[in-house]
């Protein structure tokens, strides 16, 4: 027992409570926990920081891993599964921690922080599950959607129906998640809207010529090769932008095998998501300059700025139409209307798994996707013809770009 009463906690849930320590830099988690003589003794743990905000969240984790997220009576020690539904912040903040190992854990925070920002706008901040319902949830859209998202650079456009009702997705999938933990399960009491009746798909498809006109673009400054090479591998694998950003030859990663000129989208120790990155062929014209680049194809982060700049020169259409996924969808129609198996190209897409274990071998095998290869070597043809640097610059193997590891914000 401490010396003297201890003041008021920084933060408490259930017994555990979140102190400053006279002798510590760190905070401590305090709490009761029974040991191996059956007698109920107080215990401590350091909580790794002496950021009171971060120590919270510790706090949170080593409540959900001693209670299974089962709301606990600090007196009695009882289960208050049949308890009053919980507060909708405590329900995020443990989702989160749930699925912060996900490759999608960004997303995630990034939807559920809008529902916690309109919370903050209400009279009554002590919102619980029970509350939410249909009403509540519509309440919720009409704020969200006057909410404009806004650029780094102080530009502002209309939010989308579906990126409101991801968010409402989101909080149904954490609301959800806390009552499977509960004798009595209450699941939400709203639902999202279909994707089908929210989602708008872009359109615009960009021909082989204005294909021309992007590699143009590229290649008439030094400094826009991340932008080339993302335009390069775009054309080549059909990636998602997050995808093509992200691959690399670094023999950890497992992605870029020589012997048989094809790139595992998905690197090593990633798990697959709904949005499968697919394994694919690569033509010479990509191949070639592969074998010379040690680590990330695309020397930055982003080149979500440069390939806007490059929209805008060209006149591309606006409204979400021409962003970097246009990239993809215009190969896939460029396939279709040269015939390419529509097999081929969902392989391509990631929209058909891979998944018996005579399957696994196939993209190994030269006739893996030996049509839609085909056609995208005749389309890069097509570019090269047209725009000769297209698919290799004199500078590109001595680009400093490729002896650095640590890649640079934007291209």
């Amino acid at each position: 027992m401490p010396k003297s009463k201890r003041s008021k906690p920084l933060y408490q849930r259930g017994g555990y409570r979140l102190h400053h320590r006279a002798d510590r830099e760190n905070l401590e988690i305090i709490f009761n926990a029974v040991d191996v003589r059956g007698i109920n003794r107080e215990r401590s743990i350091s909580a790794g920081t002496g950021d009171v905000e971060a120590a919270k969240l510790a706090l949170d984790r080593h409540y959900l891993q001693n209670t299974q997220g089962i709301a606990i009576c600090p007196t009695c020690g009882q289960s208050r599964s049949g308890s009053e539904s919980p507060f909708v912040a405590s329900v995020i903040v443990d989702y989160l921690i749930n699925t912060e190992t996900r490759v999608s854990a960004k997303a995630i925070a990034s939807r559920l922080a809008h529902v916690i920002a309109y919370i903050a706008t209400l009279e009554r901040a002590t919102i619980r599950c029970s509350d939410i319902d249909e009403a509540w949830i519509e309440r919720f859209r009409q704020w969200f959607m006057k909410q404009p998202i806004v650029s780094p650079t102080g530009k502002t456009r209309q939010r989308t129906l579906s990126t409101v009702e991801n968010s409402v997705l989101q909080l149904a999938a954490a609301i959800n998640f806390a009552n499977k933990r509960h004798d009595t399960p209450r699941p939400a009491a709203f639902k999202p809207i279909p994707s089908t009746q929210v989602n708008r798909t872009p359109q615009y498809r960009a021909d082989v010529v204005t294909l021309i006109e992007m590699f143009r673009f590229a290649t008439a400054l030094e400094r826009r090769l991340p932008l080339l090479r993302f335009l390069r591998l775009s054309v080549v694998t059909l990636g998602r932008p997050d995808a093509v950003h992200e691959a690399t030859t670094d023999p950890k990663r497992g992605q870029w095998n020589a012997e048989h000129a094809v790139l595992d989208l998905n690197p090593k120790g990633r798990r697959q998501t709904k949005k499968v990155r697919a394994i694919v062929p690569i033509v010479p014209h990509v191949a070639r300059e592969l074998e010379t680049i040690s680590g990330h194809y695309v020397s930055v982060i982003s080149v979500k700025k440069s390939f806007a700049s490059m929209a805008a020169a060209l006149s591309l259409p606006a409204d979400g139409e021409a962003g970097m996924k246009l990239m993809r969808r215009s190969m896939a129609n460029l396939l279709r209307a040269r015939r390419v198996p529509t097999e081929e190209i969902k392989i391509m897409l990631g929209h058909r798994v891979i998944e018996s274990v005579s399957e696994l071998y196939a993209p190994f095998d030269p006739a893996y996707c030996a049509n839609a290869k085909a056609a995208i070597d005749a389309i890069c043809e097509e570019i090269a013809e047209a725009v000769p640097n297209a698919f290799y610059r004199s500078f590109t193997a001595h680009n400093k770009s490729n002896l650095n590891p640590e890649r640079v914000k934007n291209g």
